[in-house]
């Protein structure tokens, strides 16, 4: 898969080595975020049994999100399955919200009791998570306590850390000092958006946190800080390669000296030995070659840089930027820049699903198994209800009014990112209509209608912010969604059976966390296609999800797809990845180029808009974006199109961007999924 295509199948190392220098801490690339964690789950358990067997404790620094919570897994299978006892086990936690009751759903003493200290055999004594119900005036004196614990306890051994959009390390932000210690802290408002979604609504978060400090954390003996994702991308980018400054805290780990940064390939795309390589050195050294996908991406990088299309490209350009060693390799830059250009031009079609046999051209064809079937039987899998037209509503349409047999499937209910007051709109309309047709259905109805709008209306009323819906509550929420996806679909010309709502049980949870990949998400995945068997199928590829969803998502198709390999329909089918609820394919990435019209750009429009509940204000809008989601969409659709035509291509309005994946062991959103168990059915 082209976004992951830089990291090796299991990881590559580097540290200050290079013809120059750049990255200024030793960072590590897994294939996976589940590889990653793997190594630092095994990591952690051997200085455990390594301090067991001295008799002497091992003191753990830990943190939470959604980043470590894959350790912790490993860690207590490992404690389950292989004996790892916690016992000689000292933990510190970074941070807690200040005020935060322990018992809370957001508070971070809950979330390591339900990911780690409940399921191992840890002292509940040893275990230290910075209390949040401190009064005002004990705080000074707490957070001293909190120090000189951990100086007692001998120090930290392993210091785990996650990193956040402003660059702080456990709630560190801007303009920590470089020796400051646990503390009551600010938080910064891009700290407070980016948490919005587990308190259900910004104004919730709490203002303030506890952390430990700077100084705190570069005192661990050993420093390992974990990232997985695109988003994470450019702020690691500045702590690896930046100066150190008190504006990104995560960059005083330059002057640790044994401090390690884990990541998956998304998360290292914006390294410059991932992104530009070439200015390196010999890119040899980071196990690359001068193949035509290297050239394409070099070539395209090029281009852009100098704002000048690729069949303008001299030979003096290539020179002057680090790309001698590509010409030496290669050839001339005419004939390079003409490769490319076909290249890129080859990648555009407006038959997304191949043309009749009538229409079929000889060249700047997608060569993909099962090109020549027309029409196709298509599964476009959307995992919230309205992926599907936000991400690539304008090839929804054109699949449909080509001809082809197309089905769209919801993974998930979305029914978390609903307002209440929608909700209860929405009952007080069924209320009416029990009303207004009481002659044909009835008291019974009525009074059933009745009751329901006002269970919800007091519970809405009583609720806490973050509490779990009532089952009435969530239920309701789901029909919201479902009816919004099927008019949705409707509109963009699916035919109503085929229509699919999934409802993957990871997701039913009532909570922004989300249960792991389960066995029956794989299986009700693996049921839909043998029903369809398609010969395309379409998956959202952003893994920049903050709430993770997409990845679990894509992670049931490519394993369901890779247990149905053998079978002899899987051998004509294609998985295209799509994008843009979250961010977009680059150019150089794109592998299927899909070209909309003005009238087709207003229509994605319209089928958008058919999601009234996400409409104006959506209550999980996301960290990075606060724009609509069609606004979104529209602009990155024409941002693709507008880096098309500057680079020499024709002019589009609009251009929805697909990459290919292929099956492979060392792919991270196969690698995210459990193996099938014994006796399970493939």
């Amino acid at each position: 898969m082209a976004h992951h295509a830089q990291a090796s199948s299991s990881a590559s190392t580097t540290s200050h080595a290079f013809g120059s220098v750049v990255e200024k801490i030793p960072v590590t690339v897994y294939a996976s975020s589940s590889l990653a964690s793997h190594a630092v789950a095994h990591e952690i358990a051997a200085l455990i049994r390594e301090r067991a067997a001295s008799g002497k404790m091992a003191v753990l620094g830990l943190a939470t999100g959604s980043t470590p919570q894959a350790v912790y897994e490993e860690l207590v299978r490992l404690h389950r399955e292989e004996g790892l006892s916690f016992k000689n086990v000292i933990s510190f936690n970074l941070d807690e919200y200040w005020p935060m009751k322990p018992e809370e759903l957001q508070s971070y003493r809950r979330f390591m009791r339900e990911y780690l200290f409940d399921h191992v055999d840890i002292d509940p004594k040893n275990a230290h998570v910075p209390d949040g119900t401190i009064a005002p005036e004990q705080i000074a004196s707490y957070c001293e306590q909190y120090e000189r614990r951990i100086k007692d306890a001998g120090g930290i051994d392993i210091q785990i850390l996650g990193i956040g959009r402003t660059g702080h390390v456990g709630f560190n932000e801007p303009g920590s000092a470089r020796d400051s210690r646990t503390r009551l802290i600010t938080l910064d408002r891009v700290t407070r958006m980016d948490a919005a979604s587990d308190f259900f609504g910004e104004r919730h978060v709490p203002r303030k946190a506890i952390t430990m400090g700077v100084g705190s954390i570069l005192d661990a003996k050993r420093v390992i800080l974990l990232a997985f994702g695109e988003h994470k991308a450019p702020v690691i980018k500045k702590a690896v390669e930046g100066e150190i400054t008190s504006v990104i805290a995560a960059s005083y780990l330059q002057q640790h000296p044994n401090a390690r940064i884990m990541l998956d390939g998304a998360a290292a795309a914006e390294l410059t030995r991932f992104k530009t390589p070439w200015l390196l050195g010999a890119i040899e050294q980071f196990g690359l070659k001068w193949d035509e996908k290297t050239v394409r991406k070099a070539v395209i990088w090029l281009a852009r840089a100098l704002e000048k299309p690729i069949l303008k490209l001299t030979e003096e350009d290539y020179n002057e930027h680090g790309l001698a060693d590509m010409l030496s390799t290669r050839g001339g830059a005419y004939d390079i820049n003409i490769d490319v250009f076909r290249s890129l031009q080859n990648t555009i079609t407006g038959w997304p699903g191949g043309k009749p046999a009538d229409r079929q051209e000889r060249h700047g064809r997608i060569n993909v198994p099962g090109h020549d079937v027309f029409p196709k039987r298509v599964v476009l899998f959307s995992p919230h209800p309205d992926d599907d037209v936000i991400s690539m509503g304008g090839t929804f349409i054109r699949l449909c009014d080509q001809g082809h047999d197309v089905h769209v499937a919801y993974q998930t209910s979305g029914n978390i990112a609903v307002w209440d007051e929608a909700a209860i709109r929405h009952a007080d309309f069924v209320a009416e209509f029990a009303h207004a047709f009481k002659d044909r259905l009835g008291d019974i109805g009525q009074r059933a209608a009745d009751a329901i709008e006002r269970s919800v209306e007091e519970f809405v009323r009583k609720k806490k912010a973050g509490e779990v819906d009532s089952p009435e509550l969530q239920r309701i929420k789901t029909l919201i969604r479902r009816t919004e996806a099927r008019a949705g679909a409707r509109y963009s010309g699916v035919k109503p059976e085929n229509i699919h709502f999934l409802d993957l049980p990871f997701y039913e949870t009532g909570r922004v966390k989300k249960k792991p990949i389960g066995e029956d998400d794989i299986q009700i995945t693996m049921e839909l296609l043998e029903k369809v068997r398609p010969h395309q199928v379409y998956a959202a590829g952003d893994l920049s999800d903050p709430h993770g969803t997409h990845r679990v998502c894509l992670a049931a198709i490519t394993t369901a797809m890779h247990r149905l390999a053998h079978r002899d329909w899987m051998k004509q089918c294609t998985l295209w990845l799509y994008r843009g609820a979250w961010q977009e394919w680059d150019p150089e990435q794109i592998e299927m180029a899909v070209p909309l019209s003005p009238d087709e750009v207003m229509r994605k429009r319209y089928a958008i808009f058919k999601h009234e509940s996400q409409k104006d204000s959506a209550l999980f809008p996301g960290p990075n974006d606060q724009r609509e989601f069609w606004q979104r969409a529209e602009q990155r659709n024409r941002n693709t199109a507008k880096l098309y035509d500057l680079l020499g291509l024709a002019e589009y309005e609009a251009i929805e961007g697909f990459v290919r994946w292929v099956p492979s062991a060392a792919d991270g959103s196969l690698a995210e999924a459990k193996p099938a168990r014994a006796g399970v059915k493939a």
